[in-house]
């Protein structure tokens, strides 16, 4: 699943326009280089949720070949854990779920095939993509996760300063939605509950990525990028 349904109040004014997953980053909307690297990790079949601007959304989506795309959309803005929750009957067992809006570059083994490779599904619900704060790309923020050796993540506390940011790059089970919190919830409220039970992993991005949430990001991610090109 690419959620793409968010409202993009951060990147304002360019979102004024267009929706975030439609930003384009060398010639591409990102949510195209999403798109391309789950075909590549032989993904079939993608659902998309949409709200903000969502013909627009529809309309780009419709000129894709591959993946075959079936759009979940959304009346009111459901939030991560909500959005996904309301498209779990398109979705299996266990499924990837990417930000629309994340942009990132993959090392001879691609982010993907190494979640799917340190997922095991009988003993986690979800495994988590994190990315060094100290090598992100645009980032100015206190992190998100500590990771233990074994891969185990610890979200932090009020006043802490973490070392690993949360990359908007899962692989995740369906059982991580029982008794899921209401309607509109962010998917962190499920990884928290995941983590406690000790049934959330996580595994580190080995290459760049990038954060384009901001005006000022965007352009950090352009100037980066512009000199070498993004593999598709």
């Amino acid at each position: 699943m690419v959620l793409a349904a968010g409202l993009g109040t951060r990147l304002r004014p360019v979102t004024d326009a267009i929706p975030k997953p439609l930003v384009e980053i060398n010639g591409r909307p990102l949510i195209d280089h999403a798109l391309d690297r789950l075909t590549s990790a032989g993904v079939e079949r993608v659902v998309v949720n949409v709200h903000y601007k969502a013909r627009m959304m529809a309309e780009h989506l419709a000129r894709r070949d591959h993946p075959q795309i079936e759009l979940s959309e959304e009346a009111e803005a459901l939030d991560t854990g909500g959005g996904v929750a309301r498209a779990l009957p398109l979705l299996g067992e266990a499924f990837f779920v990417v930000n629309g809006d994340v942009l990132w570059l993959d090392s001879k083994d691609p982010a993907l095939l190494r979640l799917a490779g340190a997922f095991d599904p009988a003993a986690m619900d979800g495994v988590l993509l994190l990315q060094r704060t100290v090598t992100a790309v645009g980032y100015e923020g206190s992190g998100d996760y500590f990771l233990d050796v074994r891969g185990n993540p610890r979200r932090r506390r009020e006043r802490e300063v973490a070392p690993y940011l949360f990359a908007g790059i899962q692989l995740l089970h369906r059982r991580l939605f029982d008794d899921a919190p209401g309607r509109v919830f962010s998917l962190v409220r499920l990884f928290d509950r995941a983590e406690a039970a000790g049934r959330l992993s996580a595994i580190v991005h080995d290459s760049e990525w990038y954060h384009v949430g901001t005006p000022e990001g965007l352009a950090m991610t352009r100037e980066r990028l512009s000199s070498h090109r993004v593999e598709r």
